[in-house]
């Protein structure tokens, strides 16, 4: 038997100016104490569905359940779920223990208690000793966790974050990643994670869902995901993929495809596109296998040329001319691959070989 879900979105709209859906008919179930992020491009509708679920919009039509319970109707301070914005939204004039302790205030807890709950949430978001700092002395990174320390301080059902990370720079977003990751590990609260970011949304999450023009395009698992995308979209928005295009030859499951220079790929043909449809096959960077010897032959195999070679630390990124210069297709190759022989040049003769189990075939 399933267990009830925390949080229920039955068939929500929403609209600003009555004409125009920015979420179309949303079903979506948020599982108790999981990391469930929300990705998509700006407008896709995944920051208006956070902001309706904590209550700072209204549905159009449709309900949102918290316990079996619609909530629609409820205003935002009774939810009981904490909010973290991308701007932080601390007080200012209020000191670090002030700020985390505003939710307890307003809740009428006893000063006794307040302490003690603030000082176990900056704990948590290793602030310790910083209680008596105003917002102003701290980085940017201490100021994202007091509003995280604010968020969970008062034991929220949910934690909802919009784009939390989003002001902080490369190496210091990768660390808090990390960090709020083990944090909800800790606390077996369940978030719901607003991002633009794929690698943020793959990095931290359970389970994602892809939001473009109002609608999921697929909730999954993070692996799940990025190894069988279920259309186009998804495919090109979440990581990176060679993209080779061309008319499907035979349809079926298996299907073949054939590329304008008139070469067959085989791959898995994911949205059931019938023979003659125009087609994309996309595979991932790391799925391609990268043969040296130009005479190479054998089945979705496609002579080459390197491009580009680009060094990133740990791995070479090869971009290839496929097809006298019709497609360019991504190479990965992990500096320990190369076993010892120099690395590829740009103007070197090779052969792609894309393995028919990671080529996935999609009408655009």
């Amino acid at each position: 038997m399933t267990a009830e879900p925390l949080v229920r979105f039955q068939r929500v709209q929403k609209t600003y100016d009555g004409e125009h859906l920015v979420v179309r008919q949303l079903d979506l179930d948020i599982h108790r104490g999981e990391f469930l992020s929300l990705l998509g491009p700006s407008g896709s509708g995944k920051t208006t569905t956070l902001m309706m679920l904590a209550g700072f919009e209204s549905p159009t039509s449709g309900e949102i359940l918290l316990d079996g319970k619609p909530i629609t109707r409820t205003p935002p301070h009774k939810r009981n779920f904490g909010m973290v914005f991308q701007n932080y939204a601390l007080f200012p004039h209020l000191s670090v223990g002030q700020n985390v302790a505003y939710p307890l205030t307003v809740r009428k807890v006893s000063k006794d208690e307040q302490q003690r709950r603030v000082q176990r949430a900056l704990d948590m978001v290793q602030l310790r000793g910083m209680t008596d700092r105003l917002p102003g002395q701290l980085s940017g990174g201490q100021q994202q966790r007091v509003a995280l320390a604010r968020a969970l301080v008062f034991e929220p059902q949910l934690v909802l974050m919009d784009e939390p990370l989003g002001a902080l720079d490369k190496q210091l977003r990768e660390h808090m990643q990390l960090e709020l990751k083990d944090l909800h590990r800790q606390l077996g609260v369940t978030f719901v994670y607003v991002t633009h970011d794929q690698g943020e949304a793959l990095t931290m999450s359970d389970r994602v869902a892809v939001f473009n023009e109002g609608v999921i395009q697929q909730l999954d698992t993070v692996d799940r995901l990025y190894e069988t995308p279920s259309n186009r979209f998804v495919a090109g928005f979440v990581g990176d993929s060679t993209v080779l295009r061309g008319q499907l030859d035979r349809g079926g499951e298996h299907a073949e495809m054939k590329l304008p220079d008139g070469r067959v790929l085989r791959g898995l043909n994911v949205g059931g596109a019938a023979a003659g449809a125009a087609v994309e096959a996309c595979i991932r960077p790391e799925r391609v296998v990268l043969h040296r010897r130009p005479e190479t032959q054998g089945t979705n195999m496609l002579a080459a040329e390197v491009a580009r070679v680009i060094y990133y630390g740990d791995h070479l990124r090869l971009l290839c001319s496929v097809g006298g210069g019709q497609t360019e297709a991504t190479v990965k190759l992990p500096l320990d691959g190369l076993d010892g022989a120099a690395a590829p040049r740009a103007g070197e003769a090779v052969v792609l070989e894309f393995p028919t189990a990671h080529a996935r075939i999609y009408a655009p």
